[in-house]
């Protein structure tokens, strides 16, 4: 396939904990398209800027801002920042979307954009909008108002084709969840091998706990299992390789990666693809189910009060060669569609996005993910997000998502040979056979 994607370097090349500046100083800016991973360090002064995010005059006049913010504390922390917007010339009208429904329906939506500014994906999921011209390049924008306070990491997970069509919002970690009371109620540790994990799950089983809450509606929650095993077992350039079409869904080490989750899903909630992750998670919550593979945002559902309960740990150890030394971390963002109606304020308002004062308004409420400008307050972070920050900082590789690190053409038809797999685990020869045609034709 072309080479459209370059992986960044990994963080402990470039640095990762905000202000890192010496050793960004240093780094070596990467060429090419849209970078995955690595370089998620932010640099630059701590004066953020409210003018115009293509350096002209403020803008003024009524703006409208999408949202697939459906989760209560994200939704309630989307509108704190927007009602703080500086400029009171813009008058703000927020246009909400089911997560899900806005996610498959995004190629329609920026076909016939309701709204000016919208939230999207770094990576790959950048590629099929900024190419087919739904997106707008906002390269000033960052020239004026970001180069200072977002790193040349996630300025070129922002990047297709030489131009800038993403701001930077938040970003997360994935890991395996669970709730330290309940653990410690019944005993358990985290543990370190994959061996330990099965029989862990083995022991809360026969205690009558679900080991392992899961929802895959939507066919992106399995991505995040399949990942974790694949770049446990195989290593992260297999994973990269995989995903960019450069090996094949029939090589044994792939069969591999479904033997042990074939292994896994006796131990997670029957009957996933129907059921929503935030489902799931209640599970967790409600100390039903004892883990759950998920991202760090799953503490944006957790009540206030739990949240300190609330702990996560890498997926354990499948191969020695590889130990846990890839991490998953994908990045949120906002862009702005191809011919916005209020260009001006579109551009002032992505602009203000990616200042510390915008994310740190955004984290107070919603406390499950990270946030990438110079001047973040990270000591406001609460346990898991500083878990998080630590382990990606520490990561020799670091991943975006499936969905990310591969054409979203393929990683549609990956999440239902998921749901197909988790429907019926036996025919699993059959599905890869179908999986690798379809990547043959896509990748």
């Amino acid at each position: 396939m072309t080479d459209i994607v370059k992986p960044s370097p990994s963080p402990s090349e470039v640095g990762f904990v905000l202000g890192r500046r010496s050793v960004l100083k240093g780094a070596v800016a990467l060429g090419g398209a849209v970078a995955l991973g690595g370089t998620l360090a932010a640099c630059g002064d701590d004066d953020e800027s409210s003018e115009a995010g293509s350096g002209g005059e403020a803008a003024s006049g009524t703006l409208r801002v999408g949202s697939n913010y459906s989760d209560a504390k994200p939704n309630e922390a989307l509108k704190a920042v927007l009602d703080a917007f500086p400029n009171e010339d813009v008058t703000i009208e927020l246009n909400e979307v089911d997560h899900n429904t806005y996610q498959e329906q995004i190629v329609a939506y920026m076909q016939d954009p309701p709204d000016d500014v919208a939230p999207w994906f770094a990576a790959y999921r950048l590629v099929p909008l900024a190419s087919a011209g739904l997106l707008m390049d906002i390269s000033d924008v960052w020239t004026n108002s970001l180069d200072d306070i977002l790193s040349e990491g996630f300025k070129q997970a922002s990047t297709y084709d030489g131009k800038q069509y993403l701001v930077p919002w938040t970003f997360y970690s994935w890991g395996i969840h669970y709730r330290k009371s309940v653990w410690d109620s019944i005993g358990a540790t985290p543990p370190e091998t994959y061996e330990d994990l099965l029989a862990l799950c083995a022991e809360l089983q026969g205690q009558g706990v679900t080991p392992f809450a899961f929802g895959n509606d939507g066919r992106w929650p399995a991505m995040g299992t399949f990942d974790q095993l694949n770049f446990r077992l195989n290593g992260y350039q297999y994973h990269v390789d995989l995903m960019a079409g450069n090996e094949s869904w029939t090589d044994d080490r792939t069969k591999e990666v479904f033997a042990r989750w074939a292994e896994l899903l006796p131990y997670h909630q029957e009957n996933p693809n129907g059921r929503e992750w935030q489902d799931a998670a209640q599970a967790l919550i409600d100390g039903e189910a004892a883990m759950m593979t998920i991202g760090n945002f799953v503490g944006d559902i957790f009540p206030n009060e739990d949240l300190d309960d609330l702990d996560f740990f890498p997926f354990p150890v499948l191969n020695d060669e590889h130990g846990t030394d890839t991490v998953e971390a994908p990045i949120d963002g906002w862009v702005v569609v191809a011919e916005p109606e209020n260009e001006a304020a579109a551009k002032e308002v992505v602009a203000h996005l990616g200042t510390a004062d915008a994310q740190n308004t955004f984290l107070s409420i919603a406390p499950g993910v990270q946030a990438p400008a110079e001047g973040v307050d990270t000591s406001a972070y609460n346990a898991l997000q500083a878990k998080s920050a630590d382990l990606v900082q520490n990561a020799a590789n670091v991943t975006q998502f499936l969905d990310r690190d591969t054409l979203p053409a393929f990683a549609n038809e990956a999440g239902q040979a998921f749901a197909d797999f988790m429907s019926d685990p036996f025919n699993i020869d059959a599905i890869l056979e179908d999986l690798q045609s379809k990547a043959e034709a896509l990748l």
